[in-house]
């Protein structure tokens, strides 16, 4: 294999100019890793899991109090902790707002955990790799951009591979792109002539060093623009020659790809997207109910704080001999301000935190 010597001082600008601008151009090299390395393209790895050991509960939590009524009762176990509002005792809000956050987040962790399980099963799924002129094989996560692979009948795509040749006449491959687009019907590709001459002989294979310049990666499934130099000559590629990641090689013994796109940059995952946290449309309008509710809630309060200021006002300062105010509370209004947030506490079971878990 064709090794090129990177100056550091070269690698080092290049990973600035990177982390400055998004990418605008893809170029690679075949057979030649180092070459490829200073542009720090992604490897073959893929993660759709949100969540590892030390970023579960605070990442849990976050997304659970992005629910109104959650939201709602952590705020009423604090106003539960001020003894001059306070009516109830702390504990009858944390048990159930510990109960349902337990069992939300439960859920979430086994869905969380099924996710990793699927991303290491994938990630390890064995692929031959074209290396100093032999096949090796290697996990899929291992897969580099510019590796040339080779995949037989039945085999899963394991990246966005530009196809060199293939058993078939004319260089031609089949594919299934059920996962793709949800067809079953097998889409053909062809190989460049150029490219197809190499056949599956490793020593001419091991040797190219096709110079690739195309697109960055995109989500478009339809569409790929890019050119191949080799022996002097330029060649226009477009999707037709493309074997992109989640396609499965069908009625083809074998063929030989160029890794374009690895990992989160293939279009498949592009398509993905980021794993959030996803507010339905059940939850959208339970945040709605709930506001309602709280508004209705904080009426309810404001006429009995205002009617127990009034009495405060009017009669209480009769009864200071037998019901006297507490030390810190001097007149009527602020007694009527404390006993709003000691009806709101009391008034509490108002909002339906039990419905939120599903």
């Amino acid at each position: 294999m064709r090794q090129e010597r990177v100056r550091p001082s070269y690698a080092c600008f290049n990973r600035l100019l990177r982390c400055a601008f998004s990418e605008e151009e893809r170029h690679l090299r075949a057979n030649n890793r180092i070459f490829n390395l200073q542009f720090e393209y992604a490897k073959n790895s893929i993660k759709t899991a949100k969540y590892n050991l030390f970023t579960f509960l605070p990442l849990n939590l976050f997304e659970q109090f992005q629910r109104i009524a959650n939201a709602y009762f952590l705020f009423l176990l604090i106003l539960q902790l001020i003894p001059q509002v306070s009516s109830l005792s702390w504990f009858t809000t944390v048990v159930p707002l510990v109960l349902v956050l337990a069992v939300s987040a439960a859920k979430d962790a086994i869905d969380d955990f099924n996710r990793h399980q699927s991303d290491k099963q994938v990630n390890n799924r064995p692929v031959r790799v074209l290396l100093n002129g032999r096949l090796k094989a290697e996990c899929w996560r291992n897969v580099e951009v510019g590796d040339i692979i080779r995949l037989e009948n039945n085999d899963f795509v394991t990246a966005d591979l530009l196809l060199l040749s293939s058993s078939e006449p004319h260089s031609l491959a089949y594919i299934e792109t059920a996962e793709l687009d949800g067809e079953t019907n097998l889409k053909v590709k062809q190989a460049l002539t150029v490219t197809a001459e190499m056949g599956e002989d490793l020593q001419t294979l091991g040797s190219f060093d096709g110079d690739v310049r195309c697109e960055a990666p995109n989500n478009r499934l339809d569409k790929f623009v890019g050119t191949l130099t080799t022996k002097g000559e330029k060649f226009a590629l477009d999707n037709e020659k493309m074997l992109l990641r989640g396609c499965t090689i069908r009625n083809t013994d074998w063929c030989f790809g160029l890794v374009i796109f690895a990992g989160p940059d293939t279009k498949l995952m592009q398509n993905s997207g980021r794993t959030i946290f996803k507010r339905t449309s059940i939850d959208r309008l339970m945040n709605t109910l709930v506001l309602v509710i709280f508004a209705f809630l904080a009426a309810m309060c404001l006429v009995l704080a205002v009617g127990n200021g009034i009495w405060e006002h009017n009669t209480g300062r009769y009864f200071q001999v037998y019901l006297p105010w507490a030390g810190d509370v001097h007149s009527a209004p602020f007694s009527g301000f404390l006993m709003f947030w000691s009806y709101v506490i009391i008034l509490n079971t108002v909002v339906p935190i039990s419905l939120y878990v599903r």
